[in-house]
């Protein structure tokens, strides 16, 4: 009697079933994914709704500039902007020198002095221009500076010229400022913005001259401006600046710290002798 027994047959061995669960970060990431569009989609409207709702030539901004300036300026300058005994006539200084003026905390005064120093903004960039727009309403003036003229993208070469002639007797060549008479001062032009370099130009705050476009053109200004941006963002190639005061400093140093070293080196060698 024959025992046979049956073969086994042998399994194939296919590809594992996929289970069709998904990475436990799947949904970590497509959350994130789905926040960051609607965080950049928010900020896109934001920005744009904020920029349409400054019209500077809409009615309701002009208001609401007014009953700022009459809460803020108009103590010293007048409702009508007549000025005072305390600060001068804004008639005709234009949405500019008031763009200047606020834009860079100058006015409000802080304290009367012989003249007004830059501090921290007091108002929001809206506010600004809504007192701006109001004062431009009243009496016409220099307009704020938009466009290609403030851009720094000019020729940096004739804007060296250009601010050498006709502010580096104040301002000092390299923008660091500098002493004036009855303790009044030219301030360093280090992180200021092209629209307000623009604007101390054409409206001439403190003591700097009104420079208009007889005197340097729209495009030279753009050109002063990209000489100053550019060494502001470009160190100084010769070691040490010393504050870019000039020969003073340099020279300065030079008496203290190269005699001194030539008199410890006389004295050293004479010890040394000894």
């Amino acid at each position: 009697m024959n025992n046979t027994h049956p073969v086994a047959t042998p399994r194939k061995v296919g590809k594992a079933r996929k289970t069709g669960r998904r990475h436990p970060l799947a949904s970590v990431a497509l959350i994130a994914i789905g926040l960051l569009f609607t965080g950049a989609g928010y900020a896109a409207l934001s920005t744009s709704t904020a920029t349409a709702s400054i019209d500077v030539a809409s009615q309701q901004t002009i208001s609401e500039g007014e009953k700022l300036f009459a809460a803020n300026c108009a103590t010293c300058h007048g409702l009508a902007l007549e000025g005072s005994e305390e600060a001068p006539s804004l008639l005709g200084v234009g949405a500019a020198s008031v763009d200047f003026q606020v834009g860079t905390g100058r006015m409000p005064l802080q304290a009367h002095g012989p003249q007004a120093a830059k501090k921290p903004v007091q108002f929001t960039e809206a506010q600004t221009a809504a007192m701006a727009a109001y004062v431009a309403s009243l009496s016409p003036g220099p307009a704020i500076p938009t466009g290609e003229v403030i851009d720094g993208q000019g020729d940096a070469a004739n804007g060296a010229e250009l601010f050498r002639i006709n502010c580096a007797m104040c301002h000092n060549v390299a923008g660091a400022g500098g002493a004036l008479t009855e303790g009044k001062y030219a301030p360093a032009i280090k992180n200021v913005s092209g629209e307000h370099i623009y604007e101390a130009m054409i409206t001439g705050p403190q003591s700097m001259p009104v420079f208009n476009d007889m005197n340097v053109s729209a495009e030279g200004k753009r050109d002063i401006i990209t000489y100053l941006k550019y060494i502001e963002n470009n160190p100084s190639p010769g070691g040490f600046a010393l504050g870019s005061l000039g020969p003073v400093a340099e020279g300065l140093f030079i008496w203290i710290f190269g005699l001194g070293a030539l008199v410890a080196l006389t004295v050293w060698i004479t010890a040394k002798s000894n």
